[in-house]
């Protein structure tokens, strides 16, 4: 029997990278899913995709640094489906900058998206949630495990997710409601591109993560949604709290 049928997830950033591969693969196993993303143009795209592979799928417009629009996510799942199974918090930014060049308002608009987003949805489900012994998912990253120079506010809010996400666990065991985190390394994702690089900049990049990653390469979206999918089903019925490297081994190393 598929994991997620009849189940109800939110997936926010689901217009590309690892929130569209989460979307696709939980509607292959039978999922009915909420698509979040700040990308109107591109959510009924999604939305055809995901009905293709075999689920149902509403869409939701939303800018997530805005709290009346995370509300209304959450709003707009329960009137469609009567339910929550798993939230995956997938939106995130990326920013270069140092302690000596992040401003202020970049600082505060990098932790609006990567963690007050989160948290503030994962408030908002956690009702729906333990009604049905749910999970949560968050999408951080091999940056909130070691140290890089050049992105301190992105390091600095995974680090905080990392951090969010096993406190939450401990005060949601209990009730049921299981939350983990996976931590990517490099993923041939559109994070970098709309974090300000360029194609050729992107190109140069990820050829350079092939060296920096132990086992040669970058990852696919695809693997990254599969253990978020792991993660969310009830195979990890007995794990809660863990922020899982899935990197090629990058965590492992010095630098480089």
């Amino acid at each position: 029997m598929p994991r997620f049928e009849n189940k109800v997830a939110v997936v926010t950033g689901a217009t590309s990278g690892i929130g569209r591969a989460t979307a696709l693969a939980l509607a292959s196993e039978g999922a009915k899913i909420t698509l979040a993303s700040r990308r109107a143009d591109a959510l009924e795209s999604v939305q055809q995709e995901v009905r293709a592979a075999g689920g149902d799928a509403v869409v939701v417009a939303a800018d997530i640094k805005d709290a009346k629009a995370r509300e209304g996510i959450v709003n707009e799942t329960i009137a469609a489906f009567g339910a929550i199974d798993l939230l995956v918090n997938s939106a995130g930014v990326i920013e270069s900058g140092t302690v000596e060049t992040t401003t202020l308002p970049d600082w505060s608009a990098m932790f609006e998206l990567n963690v007050t987003a989160v948290f503030h949805l994962m408030q908002l489900c956690t009702p729906a949630l333990k009604e049905r012994g749910g999970s949560i998912v968050n999408v951080s990253s091999v940056t909130g495990i070691r140290s890089f120079p050049g992105v301190l506010a992105y390091c600095s809010s995974k680090a905080a997710l990392d951090q969010l996400t096993r406190c939450a666990a401990l005060e949601l065991a209990e009730s049921g409601v299981r939350v983990n985190a996976v931590c990517p390394g490099v993923v041939v994702s559109g994070l970098h591109r709309t974090g300000g690089m360029d194609e050729d900049g992107y190109a140069s990049f990820l050829e350079h993560s092939k060296t920096t990653h132990p086992m040669g390469r970058v990852g696919q979206p695809q693997e990254v949604a599969d253990l978020i999918l792991f993660l969310g089903s009830n195979q990890s019925g007995w794990i809660t709290g863990v922020t899982l490297p899935i990197d090629g081994g990058r965590h492992l190393t010095c630098a480089r």
